[in-house]
């Protein structure tokens, strides 16, 4: 739940209101965790380690160069990166503290003040604002009724929010004024405050509700919020920058480490496909294209939330002043871009609208919602985002209709037939494990005969699927519906990262082979 409190007549704030915190009404887990940057980390550290892989620490990059010569920044085998390490901590007895790198390529995720995006001159454009914040995370001793709910808080001492966080913490968001905080060259002076007195701001905000001091602060920060976008997410598609690198905003988007992660999540599989040869360098290009578009929308919503946040709710001494209504509706879009629902990539060499119509509620461009199919073979239920997990492959998804109609069925058949030919994209490509295969249909369970599929489109007992109530009759049933999918069936394309690539039907195979060609290696 999500809750809104405005000031009391009687003084102080009172709730105006509580209402669902749902972005995607699908979602098997219709709710929302915050956990701590640290926690986040550990889980991915801990998942290196498994694998052999190390993070190295204390070291510091001190030279970055990138080759000016065109046909070694052309050769996907060479090495035209070169990076000087100091390490800070050189092994006991190793005399010599530097090392030298030579990269294929190299991604800056070093935080607002990159030293790789200043090393190549790359400009920060944007502003700062005068919106100054406190954040505090500590276990709360209240009687405030919405503590455990994510909550908005307009009174006339300031502005609140609340975010719960793991075990008994939460975390406050507490509007400041300028004239109680120094700052400079656009950061803040914390000197003369601390989490005491940001609690001390926020109990004035909160009243008649009371909020006592804890033994601890968890943690506590003061920041001016900042909104700017890199001019470039990438030099020469060899050196990359991501995360608070090439955008920074306010955090109470929700979107400081998420969109960190989702800049790497969008390059990584492109990087993974050009150094495995299956794809062309022109691929890394969308990650700029992509992402940096994301930033610039998030930021002109962030100045939009961050000025009705920080604005004076509406009464009769405000009477420009912030409204409810408004709000509600700016948090919601919030919302949407708190759980990454929100993300929409614009066409461009990955992303293909043409055939939109065919599939009209599952968007090209962005993530697949979550919906149940059943498994043919044993009338199992899979939430269908558990069949594309993030391997590097494409998932082709195959709406075959109604494959027990023998017509529909030869539409089916030919277009495998077709996908098998010399010169097609599956044929023709460098590799044809960047490919997954599954068939839909929309056959009953009882009638169903899931082996009269294409050998192609079922290359194990597990890969064919209907649109069917499972055993219980409770879930499944609506993914035909729920897409805009048609009788006729279609085609969906889903890239390594989730996203829907292109949809076409299943008579055009020669618009499926004109999107993979554009930017897969050919054999």
């Amino acid at each position: 739940m999500a809750a809104f409190y405005g000031p009391s007549t009687e003084g102080g704030i009172e709730l105006i209101e509580r209402v669902p915190d749902v972005t995607a009404p699908t979602a098997r887990y219709p709710f929302e965790v915050t956990l701590h940057q640290g926690a986040i980390e550990a889980i991915f550290l801990d998942n290196m380690r498994e694998m052999g892989v190390k993070v190295d620490r204390p070291i510091i990059p001190t030279l970055i160069q990138l080759s000016e010569d065109q046909s070694l920044l052309n050769d996907p085998e060479s090495f035209p990166v070169r990076v000087e390490l100091k390490h800070l901590e050189p092994a006991e007895g190793d005399g010599d503290d530097t090392e030298i790198v030579n990269a294929k390529y190299v991604l800056g995720a070093d935080g607002a003040h990159s030293w790789v995006r200043k090393a190549l001159g790359i400009a920060m454009e944007g502003e700062q604002t005068n919106y100054i914040w406190g954040v505090v995370d500590m276990v709360p001793d209240t009687d405030f009724p919405d503590v455990r709910n994510k909550t908005a808080v307009h009174s006339n001492n300031g502005s609140c929010m609340i975010i719960p966080r793991e075990d008994d913490l939460v975390r406050l968001y507490i509007q400041l004024g300028s004239e109680s905080v120094n700052t400079t060259n656009g950061r803040v002076d914390k000197s003369n405050l601390g989490p005491e007195k940001l609690l001390e701001v926020a109990q004035k905000s909160f009243h008649p509700f009371t909020f006592k001091t804890p033994e601890k602060f968890d943690w506590w920060t003061i920041y001016v919020i900042g909104q700017r976008v890199a001019s470039k997410f990438s030099v020469k598609d060899r050196v990359f920058i991501a995360g608070d690198a090439c955008h920074t905003h306010s955090p109470k988007a929700g979107q400081g480490m998420n969109a960190s992660m989702n800049d790497s999540y969008n390059l990584v599989w492109k990087l993974s496909h050009v150094l495995k040869g299956w794809a062309g360098q022109s691929l890394l290009s969308t990650y700029e294209s992509e992402r940096r578009l994301y930033a610039t929308q998030l930021i002109n919503f962030d100045k939009k939330f961050a000025k009705l946040f920080s604005g004076k709710p509406r009464s009769d001494i405000h009477i420009d002043g912030v409204s409810h209504e408004e709000f509600l509706m700016a948090f919601q879009t919030f919302g949407k871009f708190t759980s990454g629902t929100g993300v929409h990539y614009e066409e461009s060499a990955i992303v293909d609208v043409r055939h939109q119509s065919l599939a009209p509620k599952l968007t090209i461009g962005e993530r697949v919602p979550p919906e149940t199919v059943v498994r043919a073979a044993d009338a199992r239920p899979y939430n269908i985002q558990d069949l594309l997990p993030s391997d590097t492959r494409f998932k082709i998804l195959v709406f075959t209709g109604d494959s027990s109609d023998p017509s529909q069925l030869a539409k089916v058949e030919q277009l495998a037939d077709g996908i098998e030919a010399s010169s097609s994209f599956f044929t023709t490509a460098a590799s044809k494990s960047m490919f997954d295969f599954l068939a839909i249909s929309s056959t009953s369970k009882k009638n169903i005969v899931y082996n009269a599929i294409p050998a192609l489109f079922r290359s194990h007992w597990s890969k064919v699927f209907i649109d069917d109530v499972d055993l219980t009759g409770t879930v499944g049933g609506h993914l035909y519906s729920s897409y805009g999918i048609g009788s006729t069936g279609a085609v969906v394309v889903v890239r390594p990262d989730g996203y829907v690539g292109t949809i076409t039907s299943l008579e055009s195979l020669p618009d499926l082979n004109a999107y993979f060609t554009r930017f897969c290696v050919q054999i």
